[in-house]
């Protein structure tokens, strides 16, 4: 169907014709490849005439039907230059990961598919795959037999939903049906972290009605690890939450310690994992997880260090029936069945096929390629390390992951490295403070990052930094 034919057509006949004949889909399928072989030659972030050129879809809303083509090749021209290249090879800021290529065309894939993943009867091979990866998942971090887990967006809903658990668990214990009564006369939830907790946990402290004002702050020492002989008294009253790599320095709480105390009171740990969790798959990396399979519930990200697709947050839970019933539903229309309902363990009813991402990612990688990806990452690190360490910077924490706090002569000096950088497009970092001072930060988390990618980053660092001096 030509355009004029189009436009003398209904949009449904429009829709159908496209449909059939497949145009759309190899045009979007041309447009991806050309980004992906020019993704290694790309600026790490969009250049300033990229991001200006976003001002093409300042527009009203059309009144008509616009035509399919142009819409593709208006987001490809203007678009694709104002992606960030998280999937390239020297982006370093956020721990955003990067794509494996299995999942990436399963995704492509399931995508067409277009799957509500909510109930088995919506999705079999959604729950099919599910079922599968929970299994996975619980074996290859070593958890309890009867842990379940479910998918959701990202951490931040992961470490939510395992809070919740929790607060039901401890709620119930109490003589308290949070579900029936709500917070108002409940017991109150004591809530013990570190001091170096994630702001994620704060929104979902926030939101579970469990606010900031109920914390008891834990000290934590020089790398952000939660110092365990200043911890206060636990209960049965009582939720730890613990990291497994902290966002900043990428050390990992004491886990064996922390769980031991919480068992012999009672209490609930949780363990947001979200990149870090990944360390449990690596010969090199599991001591620093010594532990973590004696918490309650655990967070951890696919889309980070196992480089899923976005998004793909886990939530793992070793009591289904505290997850259940925090997470509980009910509706004469829902057909649920004897197969593994998704809705059951999540805060969303309709959700997308992540599963089916994630088994081809466990799949393709199986154990021994989860620990090269692991290893890689760890060891790109220590190289951005060593080698800015040679250069004259100051390395502000022990790199035991896969991250790198970088620091200047000068407060000033760091934050006009950092600005040169950012602006170069050579590679991207972030920034933060770390013990009152202004640092770099630097995530490794793409598979696709080479020791070259790093001996370019690294002199783009010492390029920025001699231009501060000029």
């Amino acid at each position: 169907m030509n355009k004029q034919q189009e436009k003398s057509s209904s949009i449904t006949q429009v829709m159908q014709s496209q449909h059939n004949d497949k145009h759309l889909l190899e045009l979007a399928k041309s447009y991806a490849y050309d980004y992906l072989s020019n993704e290694r030659d790309r600026s790490a972030y969009p250049t300033e005439e990229a991001i200006e050129q976003l001002s093409v879809f300042d527009e009203n809303m059309p009144e008509v039907s616009q035509d399919a083509e142009d819409i593709l090749r208006l987001l490809h021209k203007n678009g694709s230059p104002a992606a960030v290249a998280h999937t390239g090879g020297r982006y370093f800021g956020f721990v955003n990961g990067g794509v494996i290529p299995v999942s990436l065309a399963v995704k492509w894939l399931t995508d067409t598919w277009d799957q509500n993943c909510a109930l088995w009867v919506l999705s079999p091979i959604s729950s099919k795959l599910e079922t599968v990866c929970e299994k996975w998942i619980v074996d290859l971090f070593g958890f309890p037999s009867e842990s379940v887990m479910a998918l959701v967006s990202g951490t931040s809903i992961a470490t939510l939903t395992g809070l919740a658990a929790g607060r039901h668990k401890i709620l119930s214990q109490l003589g308290w049906d949070v579900n029936a009564k709500g917070l108002f006369g409940a017991p109150k939830i004591r809530i013990v972290l570190g001091e170096e907790v994630h702001g994620t946990v704060f929104k979902a402290l926030s939101i579970l009605g469990l606010g900031r004002d109920n914390i008891e702050f834990v000290p934590a020492d020089d790398q952000g690890r939660i110092d365990v002989d200043k911890m206060p008294v636990l209960d049965n009253r009582t939720i730890v939450i613990a990291h497994a790599g902290n966002v900043n320095s990428g050390a990992f709480d004491p886990f064996e310690e922390i769980c031991s105390l919480a068992q012999d009171a009672g209490a609930w740990v949780h363990v947001d994992g979200a990149f870090g969790l990944w360390a449990v798959g690596s010969e090199n990396k599991k001591q620093l997880t010594k532990g973590v399979e004696k918490a309650d519930s655990w967070s951890v990200d696919a889309h980070k260090t196992l480089n899923t697709p976005y998004d793909c947050g886990i939530i793992i839970c070793k009591d289904p029936e505290a997850l259940r019933a925090a997470m509980q539903i009910s509706g004469s229309y829902i057909q649920f069945d004897d197969q593994r309902d998704g809705l059951l363990y999540t805060p969303d009813m309709s959700r997308r096929g992540r599963a089916v991402e994630l088994w081809a990612a466990l799949k393709f990688l199986g154990r021994k390629g989860i620990e090269e990806m692991v290893d890689h990452l760890c060891d790109r690190a220590d190289q951005f390390g060593r080698q800015l360490a040679s250069n004259g910077f100051r390395i502000l924490n022990d790199i035991v992951f896969n991250q790198v706090l970088v620091a200047c002569d000068t407060p000033e000096e760091t934050k006009a490295t950092l600005d040169y950088i950012q602006k170069s497009g050579e590679c991207w970092c972030g920034g933060a403070e770390w013990n009152n001072e202004p640092v770099i930060r630097i995530s490794v988390c793409s598979w696709a990052t080479t020791p070259e990618d790093i001996n370019r980053s690294v002199k783009a660092f010492v390029d920025a930094r001699d231009l501060t001096k000029k």
